[in-house]
Formats: C-alpha cells, structure tokens, sequence
C-alpha cells in the first residue's frame, strides 16, 4: 500500500512548501488540483520536482477533453525528465461545474469520453519518442518530425490513472487499458457516493478476470482519515487494503480548520498498516 496526499490550497509559495512536508512527513505522493482557471499544475509540479526527491508527483485530476493531447504529452514528459522519473498522471471526464461551459469547452458527457479516449491514445504515441499517424474522430495526426521526438525518463511511459465508474463496463474497460483505476461509484441519480472495501473487493475481482495485460496495475482509494488517531487511520485504510488496493490517497477537500488542519494531518504521517 501507498499513501498520498491532495493538496487542497493554498497559494503557489504553500503549496510547494507543503509538496516538501508531505515528503518530509513519509508519504509516497503529492497531488494537486487542475482547475479551468486559477494555479497552473504543471508550473507548481516543476517547482516540486526540484524541490522533492522521491515522491510521486501528478495532479488529482486532469480533465484530458480540455487538454490538447500533444501539449499534455510534452508537458507531463517535461515533468517526467525534471522528477527524474516521478510523475503520474490521474485523468478523468472532470467535473463540469468547475468553469468547463464559462470558456467554451465541451460540457457533453459523451463528447467529453471520445475526447479522453482519444487524448490518451495520442499521449502515449508522443511518449514512445517514434514518428506515428492517427485519425481520430476529433484529432488528426500525422507526426513524422524526426528531430521533435521526445519520452519520459519512466518507460513505456508515465502511469496512467483513469478514473473508473463502478460499474459502469465502458467507464471500467477503459481504465483497464492503462495502469491504474481512480475509483468511483455514481447512483442511479447522479449521485456519488462513497467507495466502500466491498466495492474494492468487488473491484478488485473484475480486474483480474478483465484485464489481460502483465503490466503493474493500481487500484487507487481516496478518504479522510482522523487527525489524533494512528490507530483509527490504520485500521480504516487496512479494510481497504485487504480488499486490494494499493493505493490510499488523503483527500482533505473540505477540511474543518483549513490549511491549519491539513498541514496537522500531514505531519501526523501516512496511516501505515503495521
């Protein structure tokens, strides 16, 4: 099991400040937010790459339909060469009410899913450093500049983690396609309730009689643990553990007290099965 943490605010100086205090504190990895408009990711996760040393860095998540695929590819495989080796990219469908219709972008669920499929698809053509075409119902590609040729230290590239809808086939068949899954569950009514150790369980089950690649694959879980009880934190993410994910990310999104309590938890340190 691995632990990171969410970065849930703060200005850009905080953030890179709380990046090092998550790696001080022993956690595996730091996450940040990838708004329509506010702090950059990719400026704040440069600057964390060269002022950490081992934990994984990414954001939690990129909403790929609003990102054009080979800026995406060169700015994560930057990121990658600065971290030495240490970026993950979470990417999803994201959440529409964040600004998407304010700017113009594509607010069709439906659109939004061609539009992952086919960003994903191309960000790891870019990745493999070899000339290649594609046609895609929204993009067209035709890369055959020998001299612009660029991967990721990480081969075959950067660990893709795509959201899966439990239990949704199409939604769970394409996280299966890359190396992790950012579980969800969504209600009848739109709704998103909270994932359960019997969802991951069940998860778990339909990955291994799904997915046919050898490749390491993560099941990643996100919650809140106490502040002030190890023990509690522990036993929590053991259910999850046992259930088979292998992930835990710490997910302070609207936590009481603020940047004061989020910078308590982290100090607190990751809740460590013993």
């Amino acid at each position: 099991m691995q632990y990171g943490f969410v970065i849930p605010g703060g200005d850009v100086a905080t953030q890179v400040t709380v990046a090092q205090e998550i790696e001080a504190a022993g956690w595996d990895g730091v996450f940040i937010a990838d708004a329509v408009y506010g702090i950059d990711p990719w400026v704040v996760l440069s600057a964390m790459a060269v002022k950490t040393e081992r934990v994984r860095l990414g954001t939690l998540l990129t909403p790929a339909s609003r990102r054009r695929p080979w800026k995406l590819a060169s700015e994560t495989a930057t990121l990658d060469h600065l971290s030495h080796g240490r970026m993950v990219l979470p990417v999803g469908l994201g959440a529409i009410d964040t600004g998407f219709g304010n700017v113009g972008e594509q607010t069709d669920r439906k659109v939004r899913a061609q539009l992952l499929d086919e960003t994903l698809e191309l960000v790891t053509r870019f990745w493999s450093g070899k000339p290649f075409k594609f046609a895609g119902a929204h993009y067209q590609v035709d890369w055959d500049l020998e001299h612009w040729l660029y991967a990721p230290v990480q081969t075959p590239g950067i660990p893709i983690w795509v959201v899966g809808a439990w239990s949704y086939q199409r939604s769970m068949q394409r996280a299966l396609r890359y190396d992790g899954l950012l579980t969800a569950k969504i209600q009848a009514d739109g709704s998103f309730p909270d994932i359960t150790p019997a969802d991951i369980q069940a998860i778990k089950q339909y990955v291994d009689e799904q997915r046919t690649q050898e490749s390491p694959f993560d099941i990643i879980v996100e919650g809140v643990t106490p502040i002030g009880d190890g023990e509690k934190a522990a036993s929590i993410v053991a259910a999850y553990a046992q259930a088979g994910a292998t992930w835990w990310i710490e997910s302070m999104w609207t936590a009481p007290g603020g940047m004061d309590a989020v910078r308590e938890r982290i100090k607190q340190g990751p809740p460590r099965i013993a």
